[in-house]
């Protein structure tokens, strides 16, 4: 009863202030498109037969490099439904454009570091011929819309100072091309070399600022248009960075309520900085703030549907947005077909019942909500 009304109460406070539309809009954010995890199913069952935990992280059983079927059947949920202007269901790809080059880093010794970009890395799996041409198939019929997530999804440094040192998982996963994988539970580091933007010290920053740099331009020749909004790995971000991103066209910020702002000199430490809806930064950015959640494969004891459901009717109440939070690992099946069945079942689901329950629901992507708080700010 107490954790129940906790939880109510957090869904209307995360609503209280900022930006509000009597307009029913509803954003579906999925980040890490682009970005590789788990190789394969030999790597993960090496993997397991060694010991390590891989089967207790989601990430690990069942993300992968999105290929053909997991895009086509994605899409063919999407375009299911339809919102009050007859456009599909829209999901934001939020999207990685490059990942390691392992062949080169392994010939240098370990000595440097330098990365693909994504079409070459999909050259490299099977079932993902079409994935780049389903990708520009699912913009033109506005079911998809890539955004900016980061040039890789790695802490490029800190994975390679693991790699010169040895450390023994690094190296095993290294050797069955993926960055890491879940080996312990590090109570003080736990972001598996995710954390693209975590730092040691502040004379790490212009380092950082170049690899926006490079990433958005990579972003740019990869779908052929900027992108105005972007979304920090693991919400993992120092404010300096926000200049650089305005530089590069990122008009929006998307992220939770709580940004991580890294506290230079003390590593895997942060402090906690308040977001909210529509707020603008000093350079106009505004943030787009997360006030939904689907993951049935990140907790499936959880009606994520319900869920859903009752804080997209929270933000409704308050003349919010929804803009509904969700990972890529949802809607894959290279590893597990069946994550990929049910993610989809589920998701198609939710779709359902939002166009059942506001017949005015209006689709729309994270930059589209962001020129829309533009155009009728407050």
């Amino acid at each position: 009863m107490i954790k129940s009304l906790h939880k109510r109460i957090k869904r209307n406070l995360i609503n209280l202030p900022g930006w509000r539309s009597k307009r029913r809009i509803v954003v579906i954010e999925s980040d890490d498109c682009g970005s590789i995890r788990m190789s394969s199913k030999e790597a993960y069952n090496h993997f397991l037969e060694k010991g390590y935990p891989v089967d207790k992280d989601p990430y690990n059983r069942f993300d992968s490099l999105e290929s053909n079927d997991d895009l086509e059947k994605l899409f063919g949920v999407l375009s299911s439904v339809k919102d009050k202007n007859g456009n599909p269901a829209l999901m934001t790809a939020n999207s990685l454009v490059a990942n390691p080059d392992f062949d080169k880093i392994k010939e240098s010794g370990f000595t440097s570091y330098f990365y693909e970009p994504l079409p070459k890395t999909l050259e490299k799996y099977p079932n993902h011929d079409r994935v780049l041409n389903l990708f520009k198939e699912g913009i033109l019929n506005r079911v998809i819309k890539p955004q900016f997530h980061g040039r890789e999804h790695l802490n490029v440094n800190v994975w390679m100072n693991a790699l010169r040192s040895g450390e023994v998982a690094v190296r095993e996963a290294f050797a069955y091309r993926m960055q890491s994988f879940h080996s312990q539970n590090d109570p003080v580091y736990f972001n598996e070399y995710m954390d693209a933007l975590a730092f040691q010290s502040d004379e790490d920053i212009p380092g950082l600022s170049m690899l926006l740099e490079d990433g958005t331009k990579l972003f740019r020749e990869l779908w052929g248009f900027d992108s105005r909004s972007f979304i920090a790995p693991c919400y993992i971000w120092s404010s300096s960075l926000e200049q650089t991103l305005r530089n590069c066209g990122v008009k929006y910020i998307q992220g939770m309520i709580n940004q991580f702002e890294p506290i230079s000199g003390t590593p895997f430490k942060y402090d906690l900085k308040y977001h909210y809806m529509g707020q603008k930064n000093k350079l106009g950015q505004r943030y787009l703030i997360r006030n939904a959640f689907f993951e049935p494969s990140h907790t499936p004891e959880t009606d994520s549907v319900g869920d859903c459901l009752k804080r997209i009717s929270t933000s409704f109440i308050w003349n919010k947005p929804a803009i509904i939070s969700t990972h890529r690992l949802n809607f894959m099946g290279s590893l597990i077909p069946e994550n990929r069945d049910n993610g989809l079942r589920l998701l198609a689901e939710l779709l359902k019942q939002i166009v059942g329950n506001w017949p005015d629901v209006e689709f729309m992507s994270s930059d589209e909500l962001g020129d829309l708080m533009n155009v009728n700010g407050n």
